[in-house]
């Protein structure tokens, strides 16, 4: 079981940790535990509590009357749930239930069933995009165990390949971009993600993927002269010097926009280089992209 803070379900569900602490007190359907010294924590069962009385809230539902529901009577809800947003939501919410519990085959079912009913590039970026970007939030905060991270993210990464084999972009580019991640560094999928956005806006992707020395992205940059290169740092390890990496990468290359994105983007406060660019998410670099 994961034990998650009321930080993290205030970032996954939207709902504010005041907000959460007043639910507690005042309806019955959370009793998060504590630890030795009083700190709360919820469970996968609780988390995901949480996700599905936020969004009936959110869509009209007012929690006193929540309250009274039972499970069943829930889940009705949010299947006639008719706003195009909430279905997203609550199929984000079911995909980050099934990743917490483990339960692959559905996990999978879901997101077959999501294409197969509108298609991949709309999946990619309404139910995979955004699932990615809730899923960081568990990386960041280390309340997922590596073994749930590579067993969901894997089955998203054969999704988002098939998504980059098969698009065929309208638009012509002569733009090339340098796509890779620094070493020590694996989380492969948001790289991926902004690889398929590249290539369906008809930008010529060179991969390099992930835990990749400096040496290698310079040679390649000196031989296939890209007009970007782009990195997206999602959890880096404890040893890792941002501000390190940024002077080396400098060092090498001075002439080619860089475009990085990912958490320590917002955190980071010392100056960077003219032609270093922060995203401060993959939304600001999908914006970028467009």
């Amino acid at each position: 079981m994961n034990a998650f803070t009321i930080k993290d379900v205030e970032n996954l569900s939207g709902v504010k940790a005041h907000t959460i602490r007043i639910w507690e007190q005042r309806y019955d359907f959370l009793k998060p535990q504590r630890t030795d010294t009083n700190i709360r924590y919820y469970s996968n069962e609780e988390l995901k509590t949480i996700l599905n009385i936020a969004l009936l809230n959110k869509y009209g539902f007012k929690i006193s009357h929540i309250n009274k529901m039972d499970f069943t009577e829930i889940n009705q809800k949010l299947v006639s749930l008719s706003h195009h947003y909430a279905q997203q939501e609550w199929i984000v919410n079911q995909l980050i239930s099934f990743m917490v519990d483990l339960d692959l085959d559905l996990f999978e079912e879901l997101l077959d069933s999501q294409i197969e009913a509108k298609g991949l590039e709309k999946i990619i970026n309404e139910i995979i995009f955004p699932f990615l970007q809730k899923i960081g939030i568990l990386w960041l905060t280390n309340n997922i165990n590596p073994a749930q991270e590579h067993l969901v993210t894997n089955i998203v990464r054969q999704k988002l390949l098939v998504g980059i084999e098969t698009t065929v972009s309208q638009i012509k580019s002569e733009k090339v971009a340098l796509l890779f991640l620094p070493e020590g560094e694996f989380h492969e999928l948001g790289l991926l993600y902004v690889y398929y956005l590249l290539k369906n806006r008809g930008v010529k992707v060179l991969y390099l993927g992930a835990d990749v020395p400096l040496q290698d992205v310079d040679f390649i940059a000196k031989a296939k002269k890209p007009d970007y290169l782009y990195t997206h740092l999602t959890s880096l390890a404890a040893n890792f010097n941002i501000e390190k990496f940024l002077n080396h990468l400098h060092s090498r290359i001075s002439d080619i926009p860089v475009l990085l994105s990912g958490p320590f983007t917002v955190t980071y406060k010392k100056s960077i280089p003219s032609n270093f660019h922060f995203k401060k998410s993959l939304e600001e670099v999908k914006e970028y992209i467009s």
